[in-house]
């Protein structure tokens, strides 16, 4: 059957309605999700169970192609999930995501037109500095196929991780095989590897490898883990910190109960905007450091931080915005729910130099709270939430706390618009909105917005 494509869901794959006659002959909508397409495009499919009232289908023929169609340069892209746009025309991807946010912030109430054009990279390829690889129960090594976490797509290359990451990683997956070690089975819950973390420093060049695993590097394995040290250190110098971190939940996660540090340090030196931080295995830092500057540029850009005021960053994690922002006011206070977060942000404080910081390993709400009894009311608030966004509770203190200026960065549209919704009760105006691309070839879309107290 034939199907046009309308529209694209979340996650960006196409959405298609067709009308079928059921056994009664009456009409019966069906709605496709068909991964690979395009708006406006009319595609080929064959769609089983045809009952049921929602399918997820692959497109057979591509019968009338989107103008901004291209072929995907990645051999792996028909099953990988790890990005879905490769079809598409850069310039159109980030046409489609600055669409994204003025949709969500219109849909809140608030002026599109607010909505810059979305910031892109000149060079949209091998621009993430982390990757999590996944062990097959066989061993092998890729990501997880699009759609079904049960599977793990094996992979030769990867066009958005440097290729220092790719072949370090090839390099374990040769060792797993010549080795016979298996991988998890997460039916059985049985199997040695898990997964890969593979993070790099795109300014100091140093790697970390963290081999993620159900047991430790016992005596039986030894004879393997002395070959996988000494493949890394002859092949990878680079590599700065081996490591091999057990974990025996069920939840699949790269979360670790005991680490061992099979050579090098334990964490890894990076920097951005001029300031050195240290990234141990499970530290929270951008991915892309190209559009992370940009992010950082911005938010000083609308922040307009000055040496007599003092600032709250909500959110901190380990001093991404916190240290440049800090040598522009007179005081800073971080808050991070996360106390290795705040431990990492401590000491790049001091590793920098920076003395007028507050770190607090509080919830966001009440860590508000305790900062204003110490700090007083901030002039100027900035916070950078998870994708689930800041939640009304936390936006409303904020709002209480009257910063006459809030620098909002967020990684979700949809959440970020909601959340300044509850701003207005305060006498807070939306000024500018400025879309970033960190993650070209996906869906997603960072934001830097300010906001003003009005006068």
């Amino acid at each position: 059957m034939i199907a046009e494509i309308h529209h694209l869901d979340d996650r960006g794959s196409g959405q298609a309605v067709i009308w079928r006659e059921n056994e009664l002959g009456n009409p019966k909508k069906l709605k496709l999700t068909i991964p690979q397409t395009l708006p406006g495009e009319k595609v080929r499919v064959t769609v089983d169970q045809p009952e049921r009232r929602r399918r997820k289908v692959l497109p057979e023929e591509i019968l009338e192609a989107h103008s901004d169609r291209m072929a995907p340069p990645c051999p792996h892209f028909d099953k990988c999930g790890g990005c879905v746009w490769q079809h598409w025309q850069y310039t159109a991807q980030l046409k489609q995501k600055t669409e994204h946010v003025k949709h969500a912030i219109e849909e809140q109430g608030f002026n599109p037109e607010l909505v810059k054009e979305t910031i892109g990279m000149d060079q949209p390829w091998h621009y993430r500095n982390k990757m999590e690889f996944t062990f097959a129960p066989d061993g092998s090594l890729g990501l997880h196929e699009q759609g079904n976490f049960r599977k793990v797509i094996s992979l030769e290359s990867c066009l958005i991780a440097s290729k220092e990451m790719v072949e370090a990683a090839m390099e374990v997956a040769a060792w797993v095989k010549d080795h016979q070690l298996n991988g998890y089975n997460k039916d059985t819950h049985e199997g040695l590897l898990r997964h890969l973390m593979v993070r790099q420093s795109f300014a100091t060049g140093e790697m970390m490898l963290g081999l993620f695993a159900t047991e430790g590097p016992n005596d039986t394995l030894q004879k393997a883990v002395d070959d996988l040290v000494s493949r890394i250190e002859s092949k990878h110098p680079q590599v700065k910190s081996l490591l091999w971190l057990e974990n025996t939940q069920w939840a699949d996660r790269t979360q670790s109960e005991k680490s061992h540090t099979l050579a090098g340090r334990d964490f890894i030196y990076d920097e951005m905007d001029g300031y050195r931080f240290r990234l141990w295995f499970d530290t929270f830092f951008q991915t892309n450091p190209t559009q992370a500057q940009k992010l950082v540029d911005l938010a000083i850009e609308m922040g307009q931080p000055k040496k007599s005021e003092s600032m709250i960053d909500l959110f901190c994690g380990v001093g991404t915005f916190s240290l440049p922002f800090a040598n522009r006011v007179g005081k800073l206070a971080g808050i991070e729910i996360v106390e290795s977060s705040i431990e990492s942000a401590k000491r790049n404080a001091s590793d920098n130099g920076i003395s007028n910081t507050y770190f607090l390993a509080k919830d966001a709400r009440k860590g508000i709270d305790q900062v204003l009894e110490t700090f007083g009311s901030p002039e100027l608030l900035l916070l950078d939430p998870p994708r689930s966004g800041a939640g009304g509770k936390v936006m409303r203190r904020i709002g209480r706390s009257k910063p006459e200026r809030i620098v909002y960065v967020s990684c979700n549209p949809d959440t970020f618009a909601t959340d300044i919704k509850e701003l207005e009760q305060f006498d807070y105006e939306l000024k500018i909105v400025q879309p970033v691309d960190l993650f070209p070839h996906t869906v997603h879309v960072e934001c830097c917005a300010l906001l003003e107290l009005a006068d």
